[in-house]
C-alpha cells in the first residue's frame, strides 16, 4: 500500500490495481481525489499512469469557486451563498453584479459609486462605432458583439497588466458598462437604424431599453414593469457554475490573456445553439405545436421519440430549475404591458401535461429558465437571433467573476487537457514519386 497525505478530515479512497495487485490511498477533499493521484497508478516507471476519460467535464472539476452554488436534485441556485430567489425579488442587477464580484453585498456608499462608474463608463470609442457599421445588414448580432468586445481589447493595451487589482477594476467596470451599448447596437445595426447613444439619466435597464427602441422622442420612457422583467431576466441569467460559455472564458484567461478577450471567448460559446439558443428552439416547437388541442399528441409524439420537447430537462438540475418560477411570474408583468403571446397557453398546457405525466415525472423532465424566457424576449419585439446577445450582457458580470476568481487563485495553471491517441504510430513518410505514381 503506498503512502499518501490525508485530507484534513482523515477520509481517502483505497483503490486496488487489479493489473500488479498493489493498493492505492488517495486523499478525498470535498468529495473529489485529485486527477494527478490516479497518475501515480502505473504498472511500471516508464509508462504513463492512470487518467480518468471524461468527454464534456461530465463528473471533473477543474476549478474550487465560491461564486455560484447549485444543487441540482434540490433544485437550488445561489450567487455567493443568497438564493436566487430572494435577488430576484429583492435586488437590482446592477447590485447582484457587485455581489459576484466582490463576494459581498455594497454598502450604500460603495453600491453608489459601483452605480456611477459604470453609467460613466457606457459610452464606447467612436471607431468602436464605424467598426460595428462596418458589418453587412444582414450579420448576426452575436457575431457583432463577439467582434466588438474582442476589439475593446486593443483600445485598452493596459488590460493585458492582469495582475494590477485597480486595472483590473477598471476592465471589470468598463465590460459591464459598455455591453448594453455593444449589444443595443448590433440590433439597431440589423434594423437599419442609426444607433442611439447611452442616456446616463436612466437606470442600467431603463438605459438599455431606451437605446433598442429610441426613435424621435426627446426622453424615452419604458415602462416601470418591462423595466422590472428585465432586471429579473438579468439577474436570473448572470451566472450559472461552470458552464461551457465559463469554462470557455476560464479556459483562455488561464493563458493570462486581458479580460476582453477572455470574454470574447465566452461569448463565443453562448454564440452555439446547444449552450444560448435553446428559448429560439422552444419558440420553434410551440409554434409547430400551433394550438393547445394539439399538445396531448405532441406529447405522444414525444414519448414515441418523434418529437422533441424542448426548455424541459437540464443537464444539472433534475429537479424544477429555480430560474423557471421566477421567469413564469415575469412572463406575466410583461404580457400585462405588450398583450398576451397566443403562444403562451400552448406553453402553459404542455408544462401541466408533463408535470403530471409519469413519462416525464420519471425522467425527471421538469421547465428551465429557456421554456418561458423566449416568450417575454418576443413580446418585447426581439427577434429570435436578439434572445442570445440579451443572455450575454447579464452574463459578463458572471464571466467576470469567474476570471477574477481565476486570476487569483495560485493552483490555476494554463488548460491543458489530456487526451487519448488514437491514430497510427511510426509511419514511415514515402517520397513524393511513390505517393504520387
Amino acid at each position: 500500500m503506498t503512502d499518501a497525505t490525508p485530507s484534513a478530515d482523515g477520509q481517502t479512497l483505497t483503490v486496488r490495481d487489479d493489473r500488479t495487485g498493489k493498493e492505492y490511498v488517495l486523499p478525498i477533499v470535498d468529495g473529489t481525489i485529485r486527477a494527478s493521484d490516479l497518475g501515480k497508478i502505473r504498472v511500471s516507471d516508464d509508462e504513463p499512469g492512470i487518467a480518468s476519460y471524461d468527454p464534456g467535464f461530465t463528473n471533473t472539476a477543474s476549478t474550487r469557486s465560491a461564486v455560484t452554488y447549485i444543487d441540482g436534485e434540490k433544485g437550488i441556485l445561489e450567487y455567493r451563498g443568497y438564493p436566487i430567489e430572494q435577488l430576484a425579488e429583492k435586488s437590482s442587477f446592477l447590485e447582484v453584479a457587485y455581489l459576484l464580484i466582490n463576494g459581498d453585498l455594497p454598502s450604500k456608499e460603495q453600491y453608489d459609486s459601483w452605480v456611477h462608474d459604470i453609467t460613466f463608463h457606457t459610452f464606447v470609442h467612436e471607431n468602436i462605432k464605424s467598426l460595428m457599421q462596418g458589418f453587412r445588414y444582414d450579420a448576426h448580432p452575436m457575431g457583432m458583439l463577439l467582434s466588438a468586445v474582442g476589439g475593446l481589447s486593443t483600445f485598452y493595451p493596459e488590460a493585458r497588466n492582469i495582475h494590477d487589482a485597480d486595472t483590473r477594476h477598471l476592465q471589470i467596470v468598463r465590460m459591464i458598462a459598455k455591453m448594453p451599448t455593444l449589444g443595443a447596437w448590433s440590433f439597431r445595426h440589423a434594423q437599419g437604424k442609426p444607433y442611439v447613444y447611452p442616456d446616463n439619466d436612466l437606470s442600467y435597464a431603463e438605459n438599455f431599453l431606451a437605446m433598442l427602441f429610441k426613435m424621435s422622442e426627446t426622453k424615452y420612457e419604458a415602462d416601470p414593469r418591462l423595466v422590472k422583467a428585465l432586471e429579473v431576466l438579468f439577474i436570473l441569467h448572470a451566472d450559472h457554475e461552470q458552464n461551457c460559455s465559463t469554462n470557455a472564458v476560464r479556459s483562455v484567461g488561464s493563458s493570462q490573456v486581458d479580460p476582453y478577450s477572455a470574454v470574447s471567448a465566452g461569448i463565443a460559446a453562448l454564440y452555439g445553439p446547444l449552450h444560448g439558443g435553446a428559448n429560439e428552439a422552444v419558440l420553434k416547437m410551440l409554434r409547430r405545436i400551433g394550438d393547445v388541442s394539439n399538445v396531448p399528441a405532441f406529447i405522444e409524439g414525444v414519448k414515441a421519440g418523434n418529437e422533441r420537447l424542448m426548455g424541459f430537462g437540464h443537464r444539472v438540475y433534475k429537479n424544477y430549475d429555480p430560474r423557471a418560477t421566477i421567469i413564469k411570474k415575469a412572463t406575466d408583468d410583461v404580457f400585462e404591458v405588450t398583450g398576451v403571446n397566443p403562444l403562451l397557453k400552448i406553453a402553459v398546457e404542455l408544462e401541466k401535461i408533463a408535470l403530471e405525466d409519469e413519462y416525464f415525472v420519471k425522467r425527471k423532465l421538469y421547465p428551465n429558465v429557456d421554456f418561458y424566457s423566449g416568450l417575454i424576449y418576443e413580446a418585447l419585439q426581439f427577434p429570435p437571433e436578439m434572445f442570445t446577445v440579451l443572455f450575454a450582457i447579464p452574463r459578463t458580470a458572471g464571466w467576470l467573476a469567474q476570471w477574477l476568481e481565476l486570476v487569483n487563485d495560485p493552483e490555476q495553471k494554463i488548460a491543458r487537457p489530456k487526451q487519448i491517441y488514437t491514430g497510427e504510430r511510426g509511419l514511415v513518410f514515402p517520397a513524393s514519386s511513390e505517393r504520387w505514381a
